[in-house]
């Protein structure tokens, strides 16, 4: 396979791209050549992800400098740096204390820092459309992870934020990796191409042992505190687990389908084993069937219990064939008929590398990379089936999107009131349908 359009850049061989270069960047760090042009990177959010994402983000281009670091945890922002440390070069981590911000206001001390050009934003996703808002106020390339929102009025404001962001010129990357994947876009291509023709049904799963992120309640700590830095189990930050997590799978239905929107989902789910004090009040299992425009079906399952059949991925049904991408990163491709040829390929890439790459060519060369809207749309067909799950009500997309419901809010301190509380044996209320609004 022809992977040259997502791999690493060798950015400063030639003048042309020097010069194209040049535009793309803010005035603040312009007037070098490009060669020795340094791009500033902030980290917000210094959990594993963000680590992560810090370390592709160095990786991606030689220059790229890690400035600028901003937390809820001033522990977390220490390992953090110091993890980053030991796995770049040493120039590359330049974060001196000045340029380090603890609290829930760290983000904007951030914004407010004008020689900081691109922004990595891992915190929780409640954070996400507040944070996003505020870079592309700030004028800053953004990579932000997935999902980007856990409620259509978020998504709202991340839609109007991604046009900002172009109007302005700046990148956005988001962090739903498998779309530069060179697995998923060999099969992806080979669908698209007619291989097994037209595709009635694709089911999706995402079906897996529990996903342990507990945190437990410190003494003297307030309610928003607790719930923020256990913040996967409530959905005003994670959005549930199958937003959190599933967003992956279904970006890569909407990729099949050409971006397609479903009409409209039903579904159910529930809780069988999260039924503790640091379980919060998320789901561990839904059910969720969307129908389409044209008739097709896309059938879904979302599993976190421990010691049961797990797979997550695609498998994509169609009139001449069909097709699979699995959570190995594996994918095939198996046409009918005579003289059919199946395919089949194991991943050979780092998608996660792959993404930062592609953004940071992007803002060396000065081309167009803007991926918040493609996000945003993943985001909410996940959404709208959390939606329906949790009413027992179908759902359509213009409800979805057009919805009021807005759980995310954007606290400046641990001291404020939480939005709901837990009973007196440290339950939280969970979703009921047909009771859940």
């Amino acid at each position: 396979m022809d992977h040259r359009p997502i791999q690493r850049r060798q950015f400063v061989k030639q003048s042309a791209v020097l010069a194209a270069a040049a535009s793309a960047f803010p005035a603040g760090v312009q007037g070098q050549s490009a060669e020795s042009e340094k791009i500033k990177v902030a980290l917000i959010g210094c959990g594993g992800r963000g680590t992560g994402a810090a370390a592709q983000a160095l990786a991606a281009d030689d220059q790229t400098e890690l400035f600028a670091m901003a937390d809820i945890s001033r522990e977390q922002l220490d390992l953090s740096r110091e993890t980053l440390k030991k796995n770049a070069k040493p120039e590359q981590v330049t974060v001196s204390p000045e340029n380090e911000f603890v609290g829930l206001e760290a983000y904007q001390r951030v914004m407010d820092l004008g020689d900081v050009d691109v922004v990595i934003l891992t915190t929780p996703p409640g954070f996400r459309p507040f944070h996003f808002e505020a870079a592309v106020r700030a004028g800053k390339h953004v990579f932000m992870e997935k999902p980007v929102a856990v409620d259509a009025v978020g998504i709202r404001r991340v839609l109007e934020a991604a046009k900002q962001a172009k109007a302005k010129g700046l990148k956005v990357g988001v962090g739903l990796n498998r779309r530069h994947s060179p697995v998923h876009r060999e099969v992806v291509s080979r669908i698209h191409d007619g291989a097994i023709g037209e595709i009635p049904m694709i089911q999706m799963l995402n079906c897996r042992g529990d996903v342990n992120k507990r945190k437990t309640r410190v003494e003297g700590q307030s309610e928003l505190e607790f719930q923020i830095k256990n913040w996967y189990y409530f959905t005003w930050l994670s959005g549930d687990f199958m937003v959190e997590q599933s967003v992956h799978e279904f970006d890569v239905v909407r990729w099949v389908k050409d971006e397609a929107f479903p009409v409209s989902c039903q579904g159910q789910g529930g809780r069988t084993v999260r039924n503790g004090p640091a379980d919060g009040h998320i789901y561990d299992h839904y059910s969720v069937d969307y129908e389409f425009a044209d008739g097709s079906s896309v059938l879904t399952q979302h599993r976190q219990i421990p010691k049961v059949w797990s797979w997550f991925g695609q498998k994509i049904m169609g009139t001449k064939g069909s097709a699979e991408l699995s959570f190995k990163m594996n994918g095939s491709v198996k046409p009918t008929g005579e003289g059919a040829q199946a395919w089949r390929g194991r991943e050979t890439g780092n998608s996660y590398q792959l993404e930062h790459d592609a953004l940071f060519a992007a803002i060396r060369e000065g081309t167009e990379f803007n991926e918040a809207e493609r996000g945003a749309y993943s985001t909410l067909f996940a959404l709208m089936g959390r939606m329906a799950a949790y009413t027992g009500k179908v759902v359509t997309w213009d409800e979805a999107l057009n919805s009021d419901e807005e759980i995310a809010f954007n606290p400046t301190s641990f001291d404020e009131e939480a939005r709901f509380f837990p009973d007196e044996n440290g339950i939280y209320e969970t979703f009921r349908p047909g009771v859940t609004g």
